[in-house]
């Protein structure tokens, strides 16, 4: 997908007059260009489809619960732009096909990378997972700062949203359940 920079940028000097600053003011004069190669980046992946990471996947006979714990995440709320900043836990049960580490991360990464909500995102990670790979089970748990809560409305400060989604085995089995949960903690 190719962003319309310049419309960004009209968009922001536009901002900047409404809330009463001078655009053209020397410290103001190169924002609405940096915001709009910043959107390039935050917004990655809007148009992006993540299942184009499960192309990778290969036959294996592994059948244990695969995990990576605390990937880096950044992500948009789509209610009002502003960042929500955390970690995902990523975890699932294959059938027959395993994809690739970072291919797991890739997919956190396309989700994130768009404006979004963290419940439909942790969801959207354990579907694709589930369904898309066609795995026995996929878990997803998200903890981060929303920095809407943080700036506006409540202010509260470093409050964590968790959010998580179960698939499969991790909904039918309290033991894999557990063992996600345990294994998605760090010792000590």
């Amino acid at each position: 997908m190719t962003m319309d920079k310049l419309r960004i940028e009209r968009a922001v000097h536009e901002i900047l007059a409404a809330i009463g600053e001078d655009p053209e003011r020397e410290e103001l004069r190169e924002t609405p260009k940096r915001v709009a190669e910043a959107c390039e980046a935050i917004f990655s992946g809007v148009g992006d489809d993540p299942a184009r990471y499960l192309e990778e996947a290969f036959e294996g006979d592994h059948r244990d619960l695969i995990l990576i714990r605390d990937i880096p995440l950044y992500s948009m709320c789509e209610h009002h732009l502003v960042p929500m900043v955390g970690k995902a836990h990523v975890g699932y049960v294959p059938d027959g096909k395993v994809i690739g580490l970072s291919e797991i991360v890739n997919i956190v990464e396309a989700y994130a990378r768009r404006p979004q909500i963290q419940e439909r995102l942790t969801a959207q990670i354990a579907d694709l997972l589930f369904d898309g790979l066609g795995s026995r089970g996929s878990m997803v748990v998200i903890e981060a700062e929303q920095l809407c809560m943080t700036l506006l409305g409540s202010q509260k400060p470093g409050s964590v949203t968790v959010t998580s989604a179960s698939r499969g085995v991790f909904e039918e089995d309290g033991g894999k359940r557990a063992e996600f949960t345990t294994l998605m903690r760090p010792p000590g």
